[in-house]
């Protein structure tokens, strides 16, 4: 029954709290500022690093689309 009831509280959206409370008690709660912000850093980096690699492949494409030649070249 103790079972049960556990799992149903965890199979709900109350499983955030739990993680919330265990990040808390293993990093404590002045590290959690310093790891929000570099997760923020890191995300920005991140999405940086994909609009860059985006602009690049793009480009990548346009280059090649313009160095391929016509199928309809004339032979002499």
């Amino acid at each position: 029954m103790l079972l049960t009831n556990i799992t149903n509280f965890i199979a709900g959206q109350e499983w955030i709290f739990i993680i919330i409370i265990a990040v808390v008690l293993i990093f404590g709660a002045k590290k959690i500022p310093e790891l929000a912000k570099t997760f923020g850093k890191a995300k920005g980096e991140f999405e940086k690093g994909k609009i860059e690699g985006e602009k690049e492949l793009k480009d990548f494409k346009e280059k090649n689309s313009n160095d391929v030649p016509s199928k309809e070249t004339k032979s002499d």
